[in-house]
């Protein structure tokens, strides 16, 4: 409880690794708000259900709240409205002078946070789920639709206090990374976020191409330094091979290619 993991993927597509933590989280009996900007609600659904899990069912119940990002930028850019009378979560997107912020930045994403507060915040004995889940897939395409890299770390930052510090719960944040990338913005939200997470899970693609038996490995790093000032961080790397319903994971050169 209280931690931070950063997903990282670099020449490969991380995203079974958001299918698992939302399917773990909600077995668990978490209270969890999804920031999907991604993928529809359905493309997240039929996974799910491959993984034994319904986000649908998940939704009536109150355990998931959903936020799908594709659906809320075509609303905004064609301004219509999700719920009456109340600002969209991605307000920043929107040209009228009315969705800007206080300090008149198009780029901020305080709404985005307080969606995010009104989604986990407890409500006494109503709520029986076991501990605040905040999901974000991924926080690269609010670079891409316009907010600016400070204004990302700035969300982060505060959903980590509160939610980490304050209520012990988690935050999950996928972000892509490009070796040799000129996308400088990118780069600089990812290295921040390195150096303030408690875990980081970094799948990368195998330098060598492809092959179907390893379709990547996952360096994992556990961030002890935050916790003793004179610790060192712990690394792990695994490969990986993606199936239908589960992901497997053996040491480099035990492959059934090799073995």
């Amino acid at each position: 409880q209280g931690k931070f993991t950063l997903l990282r993927d670099t020449r490969t597509d991380g995203s079974f690794l958001v299918h698992h933590f939302l399917s773990f989280y909600l077995r668990a009996g978490c209270k969890v708000c999804f920031v999907a900007l991604l993928q529809s609600f359905s493309h997240y659904n039929i996974v799910a259900q491959k993984l034994g899990v319904s986000l649908a069912a998940a939704k009536e119940q109150g355990q998931l709240v959903f936020l799908e990002g594709l659906k809320s930028c075509l609303d905004l850019l064609f301004g219509e409205e999700e719920q009456p009378g109340q600002p969209s979560p991605l307000q920043f997107l929107s040209p009228e002078p009315s969705f800007l912020s206080r300090s008149g930045s198009p780029g901020e994403l305080r709404a985005l946070f307080h969606f995010v507060q009104g989604a986990l915040t407890p409500r006494g004995s109503a709520d029986s789920w076991k501990g605040p889940v905040l999901l974000v897939d991924d926080l690269s395409v609010l670079l891409s639709l316009g907010a600016a890299p400070v204004a990302l770390l700035d969300f982060v930052h505060y959903c980590r206090m509160w939610l980490c510090c304050q209520l012990k719960g988690n935050v999950v944040v996928l972000v892509h990374s490009h070796e040799d990338s000129e996308d400088e913005e990118n780069e600089l939200v990812v290295n921040s976020l390195c150096h303030h997470s408690d875990l980081i899970l970094w799948a990368q693609g195998l330098a060598t191409g492809f092959c179907k038996d390893v379709h990547g490995q996952i360096k994992i790093i556990k961030r002890l330094s935050l916790q003793q000032a004179a610790g060192q961080d712990v690394e792990q790397i695994y490969q990986y091979k993606i199936q239908d319903r589960n992901v497997s994971f053996f040491a480099p050169g035990l492959s059934a290619a090799v073995l």
